[in-house]
């Protein structure tokens, strides 16, 4: 995994339904609320679009979001919460996890909530470990 990108990829060693069922276990049992798993594929079948299995996991943790949402100038982040976990297949079969690394997007902003996204982002990326 290169901590250096924006935006993280890699394969599960899973199927599509347990790499979403082990990555939302896992961060329950870190504490993070799964507030909702959008069925992406779903979705577009509603608008008569046929694409492989896609979901995308929301991910909070009251621990850093409150930190950050209970400061009245940080609150501007709150465009990037929660944080979420998308979950696809590819045409080769196999399943895929990508995430944003926000840990590498903090270098602009104040040094209180950079903090706070890098241990999120960290944790989030240990969260994504479970299933590559």
């Amino acid at each position: 995994m290169k901590k250096s990108q924006i935006v993280i990829e890699q394969k599960s060693k899973y199927g599509f339904e347990k790499t979403v069922q082990i990555l939302t276990e896992n961060a329950e049992k870190r504490e993070w609320k799964v507030p909702f798993v959008h069925d992406l594929q779903q979705s577009l079948a509603k608008s008569g679009k046929s694409v492989k299995p896609v979901k995308v996991i929301e991910i909070c943790k009251p621990q850093y979001s409150g930190k950050m949402l209970e400061l009245n100038d940080e609150r501007i982040i709150s465009v990037m919460m929660p944080c979420r976990i998308s979950v696809y297949e590819k045409n080769d079969g196999a399943t895929y996890v990508s995430l944003i690394n926000a840990g590498e997007m903090t270098t602009t902003l104040p040094s209180n909530i950079a903090a706070v996204m890098k241990e999120a982002s960290d944790e989030t990326l240990d969260i994504v470990k479970s299933v590559v």
